[in-house]
């Protein structure tokens, strides 16, 4: 079973942060995650933001990951030289000094880039100048700390940001060991030269110096690793920076040339012309022909020249679509059209369901006739919530009575009465009235999600009773429901090949018959949950229905988890349940704890749901909690 890493994810935050990377990087698809380090990994498409931040105050973490964002979106996706950082690697992969000669230079570049950055995006200064005064303090910090520990390397290294960091021209560093002071004496000609920086090469060859000088003074590599090198994969590139790598145009997949006798070849001289503003004809708009060739034989055919356009040109034009049945011949065996309507298919599962789902299947499970063991033990369930159930009841008739009886004249609104007296002698004259109607007073549908993760394991038992409360009731009241326990299975879980099951217990059709409630008992712990695309799927049983007031109920006890799901499932979480709520339905999140509600129980489900979320600290007060949501919610539809 697939969990996070203990952190907190604030959705609203993160998704600031993502827009961010798009935006400045030029690069829809470019996605941010939280990563060990500050980085840029293309062959991911991701650009990751140091998890170092996540402990600190609010301030401070936000200054941390959006300062990361714009050293990696702006600062090494353009001003970055990959080829001089490639050589600078393979220069220093035989020193035995890699891992400090690796965060010198990310240290130093970081350096070079937040004055370009801050230059062309004013704005952004605040921010740095708070990410400087953290790592002044935490570098303060871990000095000691080194010194302590006999790390000397480690120790020079956070001697080396104090230095170039200073606010003062010759900082003090009592605290410092000798030989570290000594060795730091030696290096400040070359440390204050990155002032003077203005290129990648420029980083590298300081760096180069540095640590060709400390390789005869320090025999072991720094243990700690508070910088990781800004570019991933970066073997992998050609061009000079990442941008152009993003924008780069590949040579033909292959170099064979067609061979072609031009003596009996037939020749047509007339070639497509390309726009240009000095050849624009402002009489009549003009269409182009545009291709970009990756693979295919290279001709002999030769270009150049132009031909003048002509009233038929107009009659040419681009038609695009989807493949979909024909009302003349039928071309669904044709291969091509195959292939296209499998990757129409895959990019519609992933808009609709969401990108991190795009690999989830759909797998529904029926529930099985209950047996008699179950029948008996069902009956014994529904007396030990009967209490719940006729209190609830008896709250929703009485207040259909008190509807039923209450006046319809008299009112501030309606129709025109004929006794219109009271305009004379009151101030506020009531003088409406409104014809009683037949209506539906329950115009509403229920579904009901059940966490069937294996976490649940236990607390099923009394989860079901939770559930029985809610069928009974919705049942007694006549209002369909639907109750689907979901869950992935991690067993079965492939490269393109997500298995996610839906164990429809009852369907909002066949709700409401009788002797149907023991099925609720085939519900039992499985795998793991995917939660934002079990969302999804429940929402769109719930936009067939006509019913005005539509809930969706989700059970669970705690964050989503399953394969490739990591921190983005509470995203897209997060995500699943604003597109149902801006569709008109409410959701509502139920936590189910072990006894004490954790706080980083609260912070996930407040960034998934909001306000709208019950926190239950034992699965044995679920009745007591699910009765006083379900009056509140019934209420609403009346």
């Amino acid at each position: 079973m697939y969990r996070f890493h203990d952190s907190r994810v604030r959705t609203n935050y993160y998704m600031q942060l993502q827009d961010l990377t798009s935006v400045l990087s030029g690069f829809a698809e470019l996605k941010f995650e939280y990563g060990f380090g500050a980085g840029v990994n293309l062959v991911d498409e991701k650009v990751t933001g140091s998890r170092f931040w996540e402990k600190l105050d609010l301030e401070t973490q936000v200054a941390g990951l959006k300062s990361d964002v714009y050293l990696r979106a702006i600062g090494t996706m353009r001003y970055s030289h990959i080829p001089e950082m490639q050589e600078y690697l393979r220069n220093i992969e035989e020193s035995h000094l890699t891992k400090f000669a690796t965060q010198l230079f990310a240290l130093f570049e970081d350096i070079r880039l937040e004055e370009i950055i801050k230059k062309e995006r004013p704005g952004t200064v605040a921010i740095f100048q708070t990410r400087r005064k953290y790592f002044q303090h935490f570098f303060t910090r871990q000095v000691s700390a080194n010194v302590t520990r006999s790390r000397g390397l480690d120790e020079l290294f956070c001697l080396i940001y104090l230095l170039i960091q200073s606010n003062h021209p010759d900082p003090d560093f009592g605290w410092a060991t000798e030989r570290a002071e000594e060795n730091l004496e030696i290096l400040k000609p070359m440390l204050y030269s990155i002032y003077e920086a203005e290129t990648t090469r420029d980083i590298t060859e300081i760096c180069e110096k540095i640590v060709f000088r400390l390789s005869g003074l320090y025999e072991e590599d720094s243990i700690n690793e508070y910088f990781i090198f800004p570019v991933s994969e970066i073997k992998r590139y050609e061009k000079n920076t990442l941008f152009d790598e993003l924008t780069r145009t590949d040579e033909l997949a292959n170099d064979d040339v067609e061979d072609v006798n031009k003596e009996e070849s037939e020749y047509f001289d007339e070639t497509f012309s390309t726009w240009h503003r000095e050849s624009e004809n402002e009489d009549r708009k003009q269409n182009f022909l545009q291709f970009e060739l990756e693979q295919g034989a290279k001709s002999s055919m030769l270009g150049g020249g132009v031909r003048e356009t002509e009233d038929a040109d107009q009659a040419l034009a681009s038609i695009q679509g989807a493949a979909g049945e024909s009302k003349q011949n039928d071309y669904s065996k044709m291969e091509a059209l195959d292939e296209q309507s499998a990757q129409d298919e895959k990019q519609g599962n992933e808009s609709v369901y969401g990108e991190e789902n795009t690999d989830a299947v759909k797998i529904v499970k029926e529930a099985e006739v209950p047996s008699p063991e179950d029948q008996e033990l069902y009956r014994e369930y529904v007396a030990s919530i009967e209490m719940y159930q006729r209190r609830l009841a008896n709250t929703i008739r009485k207040t259909i009575e008190h509807k039923q009886t209450n006046p319809r004249k008299d009112l501030l609104i309606g129709r025109l009465s004929n006794k219109l007296l009271s305009v004379v002698l009151e101030d506020n004259p009531r003088i409406f009235y409104k014809k009683n109607e037949e209506s539906n007073e329950f115009d509403a549908v229920f579904t009901l999600l059940v966490d069937c993760s294996a976490s649940m394991l236990g607390k099923m038992e009394e989860t079901k009773k939770g559930i029985i409360l809610f069928h009974e009731v919705l049942k007694e009241l006549k209002i369909p429901h639907s109750i689907i326990g979901f869950w992935e299975d991690a067993n079965e879980v492939r490269p393109g090949y997500l298995p996610n099951y839906f164990h429809i217990i009852h369907s909002h059709t066949d709700s409401l018959y009788a002797n149907n409630g023991a099925k609720i008992l085939q519900l039992e712990a499985e795998e793991d949950n995917r939660d934002g695309f079990s969302i999804r799927v429940a929402v769109e049983a719930l936009e067939a229905r006509r019913e005005k007031n539509k809930f969706l109920l989700v059970f669970s006890d705690g964050e989503p988890a399953a394969s490739g799901y990591d921190q983005n499932g509470i995203v897209d979480t997060h995500v699943a349940v604003s597109e149902a709520r801006k569709k008109g339905m409410d959701v509502i999140g139920m936590f189910l704890a072990e006894g004490v509600i954790e706080e980083k129980d609260e912070f996930t489900m407040q960034n998934i749901y909001g306000k709208e979320r019950i926190m239950v600290p034992t699965v044995a007060e679920l009745p007591e909690h699910f009765s006083t949501l379900l009056k509140k919610l019934l209420l609403k539809t009346i």
